[in-house]
């Protein structure tokens, strides 16, 4: 039997949230591509939502779901470019834009 605490979301999770992760998969794969999928399919939960005059169930589909989603990816991509060992204005790059971008999404 597989040893659940080696494979699966938590571990990614855990990996993401300490740095583990390598940059480019922390950056792309989830800064990037995850943010976009998650932040527009609860902007779009949102939008509904709040068409159906819902306005609680629009505040939380749209902000409770998505932040803590943007903070776990923008605190990942910055330990992860802290480990990164190529050229350090890569890992600078990966900061800043992944900061920008998840603050945008976050807004929006």
């Amino acid at each position: 039997m597989a040893n659940p605490s080696r494979s699966g979301p938590i571990s990614a999770l855990l990996s993401l949230w300490r740095g583990e992760m390598p940059l480019p998969t922390a950056f792309w794969s989830v800064a990037v591509a995850g943010g976009l999928v998650v932040n527009v399919t609860t902007t779009l939960a949102f939008l509904a939502l709040i068409a159906r005059d819902q306005p609680l169930a629009a505040l939380i589909a749209g902000y409770v779901l998505s932040v803590p989603y943007n903070i776990v990816a923008a605190v990942g991509v910055w330990r992860a470019a802290g480990r990164y060992a190529g050229p350090p204005h890569w890992a600078q790059a990966a900061r800043v834009v992944t900061v920008v971008w998840m603050t945008l999404l976050s807004l929006t």
